[in-house]
């Protein structure tokens, strides 16, 4: 057996040491323990540090998606609320042209302006309404649509065709294409050449 002096180990550990340095890599058991655990903990802490951080990133989303749902539920709230703003803000006027003609109807007894001033009014309400989608359905000399029409009586007629409207009891209106009153009509049952129904 030959003996090692102390000058051959530690040339044997600066071999080992040269040859990591130059390879990068650690031949087993070549390595003390107090080198590893340095590189261990700074792993650790580097991973605790990302966990941290993406734990905050976290928390932020959770609170700005939180954020959003009542931003969303009190806009929602307030579109519902003063949804129809717009609309009431254009009968406003309508309403001060009824202050007036009833001013006026107390003023005059001529009925032919009061009449006119009453169709304009008409005509206003109507023009604001078809503003915002809202447009009435024509009925005269149509055939009775069970989509558009609501049938309130019924008559006997030779003079029109079976299920034509002979009369508009209320109209109807669509808004924006959509039905949002149906008209109620009378609709004609025309009787067969026996005269009976």
């Amino acid at each position: 057996m030959v003996k090692k002096t102390k000058k051959d180990i530690h040339a044997q550990q600066d071999v080992r040491e040269a040859g990591v340095a130059e390879t990068g890599v650690e031949t087993p058991g070549t390595a003390p323990e107090d080198l590893q655990a340095p590189t261990v903990d700074r792993e650790l802490e580097e991973k605790a540090r990302e966990c941290a951080e993406n734990y905050d990133k976290y928390l932020r989303a959770v609170a700005e998606l939180d954020n959003y749902r009542k931003r969303a539920a009190k806009e929602k709230a307030d579109a519902i609320k003063y949804g129809n703003e717009s609309l009431i803000r254009e009968l406003l006027p309508l309403a001060d042209s009824l202050e007036r003609a009833l001013q006026h109807a107390d003023k005059s007894n001529d009925f032919e302006s009061f009449k006119k001033g009453l169709g304009m009014l008409k005509d206003q309400l109507l023009c604001c309404l078809g503003k915002h989608g809202v447009e009435p359905i024509d009925c005269a000399d149509k055939q009775f649509d069970p989509n558009y029409h609501e049938a309130l009586m019924q008559v006997t007629s030779r003079e029109r065709d079976n299920n034509q409207i002979v009369d508009e009891l209320e109209k109807g209106y669509l808004l924006n294409g959509r039905l949002l009153r149906p008209a109620k009509v009378t609709v004609c049952k025309r009787p067969d050449d026996n005269g009976t129904c």
